[in-house]
């Protein structure tokens, strides 16, 4: 999704939670301040014309693992589950909030992982980015930067899959997904309500 497209929904989101924009480009400078390289290229060819599975990290993904084919996209903490099952994802979607020493050596093995820079990870960039030895990519849900990318979506699932449907999947699977948990807080609540909404954009009705 080209940011002009994406913007509008971005200031929408901004405007629901009361997040600051200043914050994300902030952290997005740092980022790009961090990385020491820019595997965008790698991401685009695991992905291009290839069918992915996306793994969100709700309970009922231990007993979806059936249906991966393909690429494997895991967010964030689902690579736990993952790995647990003896699957190691393509590529991690992360704001780093469940960032472990296990994904660092995920990443060293040639797992992709896919920094995502917001106004509330500040420190969490300093501490883990100069750790990854392997391939990382930088997003950016603000104004993109040369080596920090925006590819549309918000929280690290739906971000998944508007980046495998950015970089030209053949086809996109769905595990893992809960979009109507309700036992959960209510920021948390808030990002699936927009999940669901911003994933029908892409024609993807969860």
């Amino acid at each position: 999704m080209e940011f002009k497209d994406w913007e509008p929904h971005y200031c929408e989101i901004l405007a629901y939670f009361g997040f600051d924009r200043a914050g994300d480009e902030e952290a997005a400078r740092l980022l790009a301040s961090l990385l020491p390289r820019d595997n965008l290229l790698s991401l685009a060819a695991l992905t291009c014309d290839n069918p992915v599975t996306v793994c969100g990290n709700a309970p009922c993904l231990k007993d979806e693992l059936d249906k991966i084919h393909g690429v494997v996209f895991a967010a964030d903490a689902a690579a736990d589950v993952l790995d647990a099952n003896g699957i190691r994802p393509d590529a991690v979607f992360t704001d780093l909030d469940g960032a472990s020493d296990r994904l660092l050596a995920l990443n060293k093995e040639g797992t992709i992982v896919v920094v995502h820079a917001h106004g509330d990870n500040i420190a969490l960039l300093k501490h883990w980015v100069p750790r990854f030895n392997g391939p990382l990519v930088a997003t950016t849900q603000s104004t993109p930067l040369s080596h920090v990318h925006n590819f549309g979506g918000f929280s690290d699932g739906d971000r998944a899959v508007f980046a495998a449907d950015e970089l030209g999947a053949e086809q996109i699977t769905l595990i893992g997904f809960d979009l109507d948990d309700k036992d959960v807080e209510p920021v948390k609540r808030g990002k699936l309500i927009w999940a669901r909404k911003l994933l029908a954009l892409i024609g993807h009705n969860v």
